[in-house]
């Protein structure tokens, strides 16, 4: 194992060695440090330089993650004269922090981002990452190399490189709630839960014969759970457009790809909020829901409620940690794809990395990145910790060593711009279930179709932010059922839509829905 990784560490060196030539200055700009590449001699990386890495998350507190990062960086030191530095965007008012971070002007390097969930294509046009596609190959080559033609296009604002994708990786990210099989089956359910009804009857169940555990611990910030009924209730494939805590625009199903549609606009909507308006007066959440900021998983973790929404790679990890925390609560998972089918694969930009605009570093931190995607010693120090601390190898399988303890001994980075599936070791603790689950979705997942799909928002740039504001002041007291009637609350609510402009804003994702057709059957 430890001589496998050694060669490996030592042919990356001596790629960068002699595939990187280039001589470059801290403060060079993309196209300045371009042309210095022309001028020969190996890159000059005497003076020492700091990289600063934007990652979302809530910064580690037991100490692991300092231990962690001071072995990574030696290694970065002695590959690259460089040192890597965390900058957390922590999950509380997160969107909004993030893309302030973005529009500061603040010299960052490298930037965590996700074209479906991060706002990447929104920034890009207002100038927050620097084009890659002169930097790249001589900066990352390994990497250049790696990712396909056709996969960098989806990379492209304006036929410029804006993100390096996290397209090597496997990984499923829809969306679903998980729950506990072992209560499930207490209450009668014996059959995977695969429609809202029966999760319903579920919730039910907990309230009846679990005193002290609140059904579903949520809070007032939540909201994916509307996407999560529009997936299980639709057709609609969700479009990259950013609309605030939740998406209103979709394409209208797979067949109908290029049709903008709302189901905000029709019954689907009045559906899910009569439905949250029944759930919020059986009592199925906190009263206070809309003032509560506790942490859904934690409760369950703790057996205090028995729902948490969130994604596939979330379950199966809590998989693990309530076998451990909750002996034979046998959690699991309702995918919300499950009820209609209407799965559709993951964008290979749903995580990736981009340079800050105003980096002072870019050349180095792109060689920086290159080591932590493709050298497996700093890949496993940044995914997994250390060796002996957070896990042991077995067999070619990752465990958690003897006498581990979560609460002194976790590590995590947040690192989701650049996992890479031959960089990983297999955790060998793994939900025996995983493979049948991932092969249920290779059965019925479609290609995500929007990945070349650009939204330029210049033409309705305030429309949309009236929008945003809209969602934001009455979406969450509808998704849990505090919005008095739910019939009166949506027709309000689309009443405000209209007013802000709502009308011309689809108009405009259908004009470029169309100029998004033309071109994809043109490249036929």
């Amino acid at each position: 194992m430890f001589k496998k990784k050694k060669a490996l560490s030592i042919a990356l060196a001596a790629t960068l060695a002699v595939s990187l030539t280039a001589c470059t200055s801290s403060n060079s700009t993309s196209s300045d440090s371009t042309s210095a590449a022309t001028a020969g001699g190996k890159i000059d990386t005497s003076e020492f330089q700091t990289i600063s890495y934007v990652m979302l998350g809530d910064k580690p507190k037991n100490g692991q993650f300092e231990k962690v990062m001071e072995k990574l960086n030696a290694l970065l030191k002695q590959k690259a004269n460089a040192k890597l530095e965390i900058k957390w965007v922590e999950w509380a008012d997160w969107q909004t922090k993030y893309n302030l971070l973005l529009a500061s002007g603040e010299p960052v390097d490298l930037i965590t981002v996700a074209t479906d969930w991060l706002d990447t294509w929104q920034n890009a046009q207002k100038g927050a990452f620097m084009p890659l596609d002169k930097l790249l190959p001589t900066y990352a080559p390994i990497t250049w190399k790696e990712v396909p033609p056709e996969n960098w296009a989806e990379t492209k604002y304006k036929n410029q490189i804006m993100l390096i994708p996290e397209d090597h990786y496997t990984q499923w990210v829809n969306h679903g709630f998980q729950y506990r099989g072992d209560w499930a089956k207490e209450f009668g359910i014996t059959a995977p839960i695969t429609d809202w009804k029966m999760m319903e009857k579920y919730l039910q169940g907990v309230k009846d014969k679990k005193p002290g555990v609140v059904p579903w611990d949520t809070n007032g910030t939540s909201s994916d759970h509307v996407g999560g009924y529009i997936n299980s209730y639709t057709d609609a494939i969700e479009l990259p457009i950013n609309t605030g805590m939740f998406a209103l625009i979709y394409g209208k199903s797979y067949a109908d790809k290029y049709k903008a549609y709302s189901p905000f606009l029709d019954d689907t909507f009045v559906n899910f909020a009569k439905m949250m308006k029944d759930w919020g007066d059986k009592g199925f959440w906190r009263e206070d829901v809309m003032n509560y900021k506790g942490d859904n998983r934690a409760e369950l973790e703790a057996g205090k409620t028995s729902v948490d929404q969130h994604h596939t790679q979330t379950f199966l990890g809590e998989r693990i940690k309530m076998d451990k925390l909750q002996p034979g609560s046998d959690l699991q998972f309702f995918p919300f794809s499950a009820t209609k089918n209407n799965l559709v694969s993951m964008s290979i930009t749903h995580g990736g990395t981009s340079v800050g605009a105003k980096s002072k570093h870019p050349e180095r931190a792109l060689m920086v990145y290159d080591l932590i995607r493709q050298d497996p010693e700093i890949y496993h120090l940044m995914n997994y910790g250390i060796e002996g601390v957070q896990y042991v190898v077995k067999d070619g399988k990752r465990f958690r060593p003897d006498g581990y303890d979560v609460q002194r001994d976790d590590f995590y980075s947040d690192f989701w711009g650049g996992r890479i599936d031959k960089n990983e070791i297999p955790n060998g603790e793994d939900w025996a279930g995983k493979g049948a689950l991932f092969a249920s979705y290779d059965k019925i997942k479609k290609a995500y179709p929007y990945g070349r799909f650009v939204f330029d928002k210049s033409n309705v740039t305030n429309e949309l932010t009236a929008i945003t504001q809209v969602v934001g002041q009455k979406g969450p007291a509808i998704v849990h059922g505090k919005a008095g009637d739910p019939v009166k609350a949506v027709e309000d609510f689309r009443a405000s839509l209209k007013a802000a402009g709502f009308d011309k804003v689809m108009a405009e994702v259908q004009k470029q829905l169309d100029e998004f057709k033309k071109m994809v059957e043109s490249t036929k």
